[in-house]
């Protein structure tokens, strides 16, 4: 959990205080094999592997009037993350690099769009 408090404190402060009601969670593995299931909007792959996930409302697209079901959540998958990752530095660039990401669709950016970024 330190890398992933690592790479949270590695954003830019505007991005950083923008942040509101998110949860970051690290889990082992996703709760269904990707091969079986759609893959969804926010999903970080690594081929058949998938490493993190958006879960929630994009900032963009919430409203003072819709009512909270609880915290948006971005999820970091362990022994996915590990299993593409030969190094302890590829691990930490890994979850740097899939924070980002996730955190790009908490604001509301597209899979095209974080291509870019």
């Amino acid at each position: 959990m330190e890398l992933v408090a690592d790479a949270l404190d590695s954003l830019p402060h505007e991005f950083r205080k923008r942040m509101k009601n998110v949860a970051v969670l690290v889990e082992n593995l996703p709760p269904e094999s990707p091969r079986r299931l759609p893959r969804p909007r926010g999903m970080v792959s690594h081929g058949p592997l998938m490493l993190g996930q958006f879960i929630g409302t994009p900032a963009t697209k919430k409203s003072v009037f819709d009512l909270s079901a609880g915290p948006d959540r971005v999820i970091l998958y362990q022994r996915n993350i590990e299993a593409v990752c030969g190094s302890e530095a590829e691990i930490q660039q890994q979850i740097r690099l899939t924070v980002i990401h996730e955190v790009g669709h908490y604001f509301g950016l597209s899979e095209d769009e974080l291509r870019h970024v």
